[in-house]
């Protein structure tokens, strides 16, 4: 197998990549309104067939229009999926690595053929730029190829100190039955990503796709179980989160739990998990990915034309919907009213509006989401000075979408400081010196991604060893992290730190055996 490189992103100032995109959007559109199974063990549930309703999935560029229906399952077929998926498991563990990394890696080029379909399906159902979808399609391949080899790294032997008159060796084996539980902002990457690092390992998988990216979870699992993945290895059941997702956690099947969501829900399955049920024969394992309330801290000697670019492109990148998006820029006394000029002048130009027509910036996700955001503007209105935004956009199609926002003036304990919006709006906070700009840049619960701009070596390695945060930049963006070069999580309340796309990432889902024979 060859040594792994990350997929290139399209470059769509290509007119041949245009319309090659057009024609993919052209075709999703067309299948608009389709309905898709879930599986079992192999055997596809239609929605409202076999006792699931219909979870109806929308474009949020215009809420009436139904991209397609998936099965609403339900606590009973959550069951069934994990008995399935406890079966196979049976089997699928003595698999060889090398013929499990094979299927990852027939999975990442059958993506690979098919790149701009699941990028336009997700400029359909949860409001991407052509751009954004691009990316998030680059890095599910990149998952499922970067997976695949580590597989087979983990398969050799650990370290041990050899002993006379003794064959040591340190196997790893998987888990068990896991619990995949993605969220919606990166519904190919991380549901992707999530899914085939324990499948990859030898574990079996049930998968719940998030509410609003149903489509995309179904997508991707017919992907893989057309790769190759057996009955069983993976089951898909759409469904919401207090039925189908509490089963999954609570079960005592279930041997680990990989999360990616709300620090609210997080702490809610890490709670759950710890709870030994009847016949449980394990301490559940939970793989927790959170929230972020991410800065970026611009010194006085900053390239402020660079640091502002910066500061936009990770605010209102995907219009604010990563958690590791920027929403405070945290500035030196001495250059905030030139940077705030800057930011000023750069916001004026992101362009909104529906991501077929790929603009800057797109909807928010749902009309939760949307309203969440206004309520937050709202808190902000109170807390800072409004600079730029600050409104809803009303549309004929009625989509969700609100300006790009900025605060300035706020207070480093202000509310629009310290919890996660996940939506455009920027928190603009004065420093007085570069000692006070990181003591509030590690003062949020949080510790997901943040990036320094400074011109100062002497900063960047005072910044390495005290700005607490599990992915830090220098002089870049806090966002666009890539698979094996920046391995992704975070610290305190941003989660367990599980490092996805990293080399220490399978080892989440397996466990260390030891085995000696006297010789």
């Amino acid at each position: 197998m060859t040594d792994f490189t990350n997929e290139p992103f399209t470059d769509f100032s290509d007119p041949a990549n245009r319309e090659a995109f057009q024609a993919a959007l052209d075709a999703e559109i067309a299948r608009m309104g389709e309905s898709v199974p879930g599986f079992i063990a192999g055997v596809d549930i239609a929605p409202g067939e076999d006792g699931s309703g219909e979870l109806t999935s929308t474009n949020p560029c215009a809420p009436t229009e139904v991209v397609g229906v998936a099965p609403q399952c339900t606590s009973v077929h959550a069951e069934r999926a994990l008995e399935a998926a406890a079966q196979a498991f049976q089997t699928w563990r003595d698999v060889p690595a090398a013929e499990r990394a094979a299927v990852l890696v027939k999975a990442a080029e059958m993506m690979r053929e098919r790149k701009h379909e699941f990028s336009a399906l997700m400029v359909l159902e949860v409001g991407k730029n052509w751009a954004e979808a691009d990316g998030d399609t680059a890095e599910a391949i990149d998952f499922m190829d970067f997976y695949a080899r580590e597989a087979i790294r983990w398969d050799t032997s650990g370290r041990v100190t050899p002993i006379a008159g003794e064959a040591n060796e340190l196997r790893y084996v998987p888990l068990g039955v896991g619990a995949v539980i993605p969220p919606w902002n990166f519904p190919n990457a991380i549901l992707c990503g999530m899914t085939t690092a324990a499948i990859a390992a030898g574990n079996t998988v049930v998968l719940k796709p998030a509410s609003d990216s149903p489509m995309i979870g179904l997508r991707v699992a017919h992907l893989l179980r057309d790769a190759g993945v057996p009955d069983g290895v993976l089951n898909v059941i759409p469904g919401p989160g207090s039925k189908v997702g509490e089963t999954m956690v609570n079960h005592p099947i279930t041997r680990f739990i990989s999360f990616t969501g709300s620090k609210e829900v997080g702490l809610g399955i890490y709670e759950k998990a710890s709870r030994v049920g009847e016949g449980q024969l394990w301490l559940k394992r939970v793989v927790a990915e959170m929230g972020g309330k991410d800065s970026i801290l611009v010194d006085e000697t900053a390239d402020l034309d660079e640091a502002a670019a910066g500061v936009l492109s990770a605010a209102y990148g995907y219009t604010g919907q990563k958690c590791s998006a920027c929403s405070r820029a945290i500035v030196h006394k001495d250059v905030y009213d030139e940077f705030v000029e800057r930011l000023q002048a750069g916001v004026a130009e992101v362009s909104v509006g529906d991501t077929r027509d790929n603009p800057a910036m797109g909807p928010l996700v749902s009309q939760s989401a949307y309203q969440t955001t206004l309520d937050y503007i709202a808190i902000g209105s109170q807390e800072g000075e409004l600079l730029a935004g600050g409104k809803a956009i009303e549309t004929e199609a009625g989509g969700y979408y609100v300006e790009p926002t900025i605060f300035t003036g706020i207070a480093p304990d202000a509310r629009l400081s310290q919890e996660e919006i996940f939506g455009p709006v920027l928190a603009v906070i004065p420093c007085d010196d570069f000692e006070h700009g990181i003591e509030v840049f590690n003062n949020t619960e949080y510790g997901l991604t943040g990036a320094l701009y400074t011109g100062l070596e002497d900063r960047i390695e005072e910044g390495k060893r005290r700005l607490h945060v599990g992915n830090l930049y220098f002089n870049r963006k806090c966002t666009g992290a890539l698979v094996g070069a920046h391995p992704f999580g975070g610290f305190n309340m941003s989660g367990t730190d599980s490092k996805a796309g990293g080399a220490d990432y399978l080892g989440l889902f397996l466990q260390a055996k030891t085995i000696s024979t006297k010789t």
